[in-house]
C-alpha cells in the first residue's frame, strides 16, 4: 500500500523555517500501531492524518500524532491541514481568494478560514474550539527554575507568575523576567517531573515581553520532553492557553487585542503565530490562532 503524504512548514512564509508539520492522506487503512509508527518515523513535532469526515459537510477527519502519543487537538496540524487540502482541492485557482476548511478533531469540529494571497504564502485562522481555562497550581518558582535550568528571581515579570492553563492540551505557563534568561533555558530532566508533571500537562511554555521584533508582544519557547518534542518551534494550542494567561494577568479594555508570537528562534525555525482575543464586559470571550504555511515536500509513503 502506497499513501499520498506532504511536509509543510506553519506559522511562517518562509520553508524550511517556522514548524514542520508531516500529512498523511487516504488514511483510513490505518491503524493506530500504524500512524504511531509513521509518526515517529516522520519525527516531525506532529505528524496529521487525514480520514474520510463522519459529517459530509465538513472536509475530513484527522488525527493527529506526536513520535509518542496521539493528540485530541493541536494548533500548528490545524493550520496546516488546512492550508494543505484548501490547495489540493483548488490547485489552478489563482489570485487573491478565501475557502472554508472544517476539520473533525478529537476535541470536535474546527472551522478553519484559508486565504490564499497573489503570491507568497497562504495564512488560515480558527477560533479556539475551547475556551483556556485555568488549571491546578503549579509548584514554586525554586522548582520550576531547576526543571529549567534558570534561578529562580528569573521566573516571574510585573504581577505575571506561573499557571496552568487548558484549551483542549494543557500547558505550564511560566513567565521569564528577561530575553537573555529565556535564552539560556533547558530541560533539566532529573527535576522536570516534579515541576510539570501531572494534570496531563503536555510541557512548559515559557513567554518573556522581551521580543526580538518590534512587532512581537511576547517572545516564548516550549518544552515538552516527556511527549517526545524536546523543544517546539511554534505552539498553536498553547498560544490559545496564552489568550487565557493574558486575560488574567493583563488589563484589557473591552475589545479586539491583537498580539503577535515569536517563537522558535532559538532553533533556527523562526515562527510567528497571530493571537486575537475578544474582551466582552470585562471577560475573555473568544479565541483566535492564525498563521502562514508553505508546502516543503510531496511524496508516497510505503506501508
Amino acid at each position: 500500500m502506497q499513501l499520498p503524504f506532504h511536509t509543510l512548514d506553519v506559522f511562517t512564509d518562509t520553508r524550511f523555517t517556522g514548524n514542520p508539520l508531516a500529512v498523511v492522506l487516504e488514511a483510513d487503512g490505518l491503524d493506530v500501531a500504524q500512524m504511531s509508527a509513521i509518526a515517529r518515523e516522520f519525527n516531525t513535532p506532529e505528524t496529521v492524518f487525514v480520514l474520510k469526515p463522519q459529517n459530509p459537510g465538513h472536509t475530513a477527519r484527522v488525527r493527529i500524532f506526536t513520535p509518542t502519543s496521539e493528540m485530541p487537538f493541536a494548533g500548528h496540524p490545524t493550520i496546516g491541514t488546512a492550508v494543505l487540502l484548501a490547495e489540493l482541492r483548488a490547485p489552478d485557482y489563482e489570485g487573491v481568494h478565501d475557502a472554508i476548511v472544517v476539520l473533525e478533531e478529537g476535541i470536535g469540529p474546527v472551522r478553519i478560514g484559508v486565504r490564499f494571497a497573489e503570491s507568497g504564502a497562504a495564512f488560515a485562522e480558527f477560533d479556539a474550539p475551547k475556551m483556556p481555562e485555568e488549571g491546578d497550581k503549579l509548584p514554586a518558582a525554586e522548582r520550576l527554575a531547576a526543571a529549567l535550568g534558570l534561578i529562580p528571581s528569573e521566573i516571574g515579570f510585573e504581577n505575571h507568575k506561573p499557571m496552568r492553563f487548558s484549551a483542549g492540551n494543557a500547558f505550564a505557563f511560566v513567565p521569564v523576567a528577561t530575553l537573555d534568561a529565556i535564552a539560556k533555558a533547558r530541560p533539566n530532566m532529573g527535576h522536570w517531573g516534579p515541576a510539570f508533571g501531572g494534570s496531563q500537562t503536555v510541557g512548559a511554555f515559557l513567554y518573556t515581553r522581551q521580543c526580538l521584533h518590534n512587532g512581537s508582544a511576547f517572545h516564548a519557547r516550549m518544552f515538552a520532553p516527556e511527549n517526545g518534542i524536546p523543544e517546539d518551534p511554534a505552539t498553536g494550542s498553547a498560544a490559545i492557553g496564552l489568550g487565557g494567561v493574558i486575560a488574567r494577568f493583563d488589563d484589557l479594555p473591552d475589545g479586539s487585542h491583537k498580539r503577535t508570537i515569536e517563537q522558535g528562534f532559538e532553533m533556527n525555525r523562526p515562527s510567528l503565530i497571530q493571537l486575537t482575543l475578544e474582551v466582552a464586559h470585562n471577560r475573555l470571550k473568544g479565541v483566535r490562532i492564525g498563521g502562514q504555511a508553505v508546502r516543503a515536500t510531496d511524496g508516497m509513503l510505503r506501508i
